[in-house]
C-alpha cells in the first residue's frame, strides 16, 4: 500500500511540475507577443527601426539617435497619422478639396505653422480621450487655427462656438474675458461636444455634420429619410452645401498630412513635446507687462491668449496664462522681482445711468481714457449695471472675484438733448414778446407796402419781386 501510495504521488508531482513549467512558458509567450505588438505598432518614431522578431529595440548608431526610445515619437505628425481612424476616401468632393489646398501652398504653410503652437494639446486630449485623430485637424476646416477668428455669424475661436454653444459647456463670455477663445477651455468644450454627438447617432461623420450645421438639423434630416425609408448614413442625408462639404474638407486635410509630398507640400518640423505650459496668479496684472516679464511681444502673448478681452488679466478669475515652454521660468522670475503696480486698470459696476462725463468727474479719472479703453463713443451714456473699466489710482484693490466673474455687459444709450430750464417769469416773458414780435412784422409789412407804393408811378404787372413782397406780406401777417 506505501509503495502504491508513493507512485501515487510521484506522478501526481510530475504531472504538477509539467503544468507549471507550461504555463511559465504560455506566460513568457503572451508578454512576448503583447510587447511585439506595443512596439511593432509604434514604428514611426522612425529614428529607432524595431526588428523584425519584435525581441528587442535595435538602433543604428551611423544613422539614428539612442535617445529615439526614450518616447514613441519623436515627430508630432507621426502620432496623429497612426491615430487615424476614419475611413479614407477619394471622393470627388475630397479630391476637389485637396486641390484646393495643394494649389494655395502658402496658404497651407500659414496655417500648418500657426497650429504648432496648439497640436500637441489638442493631439493628447483626443487621445487621452481616446477618439479619432482626425478630430485634432478639425480647427484647420473651423478656423485655420486661428484663435481668434470671427465670424459673420458670431462664432469665435478656433473651435468656433456660437455664443449659445458656448454658454450650453459653460465657456465664460464677459467684457474681461471670453473662452471660446481660450485654447484649453474651447479644445476641452469642443471634444466634449463632439463626444456628445458621437453618442447621440453613434457615427463620427454624422456628428461632425452635427458640430457644423446643428444636433436638431440631422435629427430632422434623419427622420425625413426614414419616413422614406431612405439610408440615414452622412452621404443620403440632404444638408446644405457648407455641412455637405465639411467631412470631405477634413479628409482632405487628412490626405495631405498622410503624405504631403505626393501633393508638393511641405509640412512644418512638429517635436512630439509640449509647446506651452499653464501659469497662473492671483494677482491683476497688465498684459503689457506680463508680456514683457515673459520676454515677448504682445502680439505673440495675445497670440498665445487671446481670451483677455481687456488689456488687464483678472487674478480673481483664476486665469490660465499660456506661455512657451522655455518663457515660464523668466515670466515667474521677473514677477517675483517685481515691486510696481502691477495693474493700471481696475473695474466698477455703474448703479445709475450717468454720461462719461459724470463717472469721470465723480471717480476723478480722465474721461478720455475712459471713453477709448471700453469703447464708448461720444454721445452715448452708460446703464445702469454695467460694468466699466476706469483707470486705477490711488490705494484702490484688485478687482473683486464677484464682479471678476459676474461682468456684466457694457450697455449704451444716446445722451437725452438738454432740455432748456423755464420759469413762471421767463414764460410769461415769452408770452409777452409774441405781441412785440408780431407789430414789429406788420411794421415791417407795412413800410416795405409804403416803398412799394412809393415807388410805382402808374399801375403794372406785378413782376417776380412784387410778388415775393407779397409773399413776405402774407407771412408776416
Amino acid at each position: 500500500m506505501t509503495q502504491r501510495f508513493s507512485a501515487s504521488f510521484s506522478r501526481l508531482f510530475r504531472l504538477i511540475t509539467v503544468v507549471m513549467v507550461a504555463s511559465a512558458l504560455s506566460a513568457c509567450a503572451t508578454m512576448n507577443d503583447e510587447w511585439s505588438d506595443s512596439t511593432s505598432n509604434k514604428q514611426t518614431a522612425k529614428t529607432g527601426k524595431y526588428s523584425k522578431s519584435g525581441k528587442a529595440p535595435r538602433v543604428n548608431i551611423d544613422k539614428d539617435s539612442v535617445g529615439a526610445l526614450d518616447a514613441p515619437y519623436n515627430d508630432l505628425w507621426d502620432r496623429i497619422r497612426d491615430g487615424f481612424e476614419l475611413e479614407d476616401s477619394t471622393s470627388p468632393l475630397v479630391i476637389k478639396h485637396v486641390r484646393w489646398y495643394a494649389d494655395r501652398p502658402d496658404y497651407v504653410d500659414r496655417m500648418m505653422s500657426r497650429s504648432s503652437r496648439y497640436l500637441f494639446y489638442i493631439v493628447e486630449e483626443v487621445e487621452r480621450r481616446k477618439m479619432p485623430m482626425e478630430l485634432a485637424l478639425l480647427p484647420f476646416i473651423e478656423s485655420a487655427f486661428n484663435p481668434e477668428a470671427f465670424s459673420r455669424a458670431k462664432a469665435s475661436g478656433m473651435w468656433q462656438f456660437m455664443p449659445a454653444t458656448g454658454k450650453d459647456f459653460k465657456l465664460t463670455q464677459n467684457i474681461f474675458r471670453d473662452e471660446r477663445r481660450d485654447v484649453i477651455q474651447s479644445t476641452d468644450a469642443a471634444l466634449d461636444y463632439l463626444q456628445r454627438l458621437h453618442k447621440m447617432f453613434g457615427d463620427w461623420e454624422l456628428a461632425l455634420a452635427a458640430y457644423n450645421w446643428g444636433e436638431g438639423n440631422v435629427s430632422k434630416a434623419i427622420k425625413r429619410n426614414q419616413a422614406k425609408k431612405l439610408p440615414t448614413d452622412y452621404a443620403s442625408l440632404k444638408m446644405p452645401d457648407e455641412t455637405r462639404n465639411y467631412v470631405p474638407k477634413l479628409l482632405a486635410i487628412k490626405n495631405i498630412v498622410a503624405n504631403p509630398k505626393s501633393y508638393g507640400l511641405t509640412l512644418p518640423t512638429l517635436e512630439n513635446h509640449p509647446y506651452f505650459v499653464i501659469v497662473t496668479t492671483e494677482k491683476d496684472i497688465d498684459v503689457d507687462l506680463a508680456a514683457q516679464f515673459a520676454r515677448m511681444t504682445v502680439e505673440e502673448f495675445k497670440a498665445m491668449n487671446p481670451s483677455f478681452n481687456k488689456p488687464v488679466i483678472l487674478g480673481a478669475s483664476e486665469p490660465q496664462i499660456l506661455l512657451p515652454f522655455g518663457r515660464a521660468a523668466s515670466f515667474q522670475e521677473n514677477l517675483l522681482q517685481y515691486t510696481g503696480r502691477l495693474s493700471s486698470w481696475t473695474a466698477i459696476r455703474v448703479n445709475s445711468r450717468e454720461t462719461v462725463d459724470q463717472l469721470a468727474t465723480r471717480l476723478d479719472v480722465d474721461a478720455n481714457q475712459v471713453r477709448q479703453i471700453n469703447n464708448i463713443p461720444k454721445g452715448m451714456r452708460i446703464k445702469a449695471g454695467s460694468t466699466v473699466l476706469i483707470p486705477r489710482g490711488g490705494k484702490v484693490g484688485d478687482v473683486a472675484e464677484h464682479l471678476a466673474n459676474n461682468a456684466g455687459k457694457l450697455m449704451l444709450e444716446r445722451e437725452a438733448a438738454a432740455k432748456p430750464k423755464t420759469t413762471a417769469n421767463n414764460t410769461s416773458g415769452a408770452k409777452a414778446k409774441k405781441p412785440a414780435n408780431k407789430q414789429a412784422g406788420n411794421k415791417q409789412s407795412a413800410n416795405k407796402q409804403t416803398a412799394n407804393n412809393a415807388n410805382k408811378p402808374k399801375p403794372k404787372p406785378k413782376s417776380q419781386t412784387d410778388t415775393k413782397v407779397a409773399a413776405n406780406e402774407k407771412k408776416a401777417n
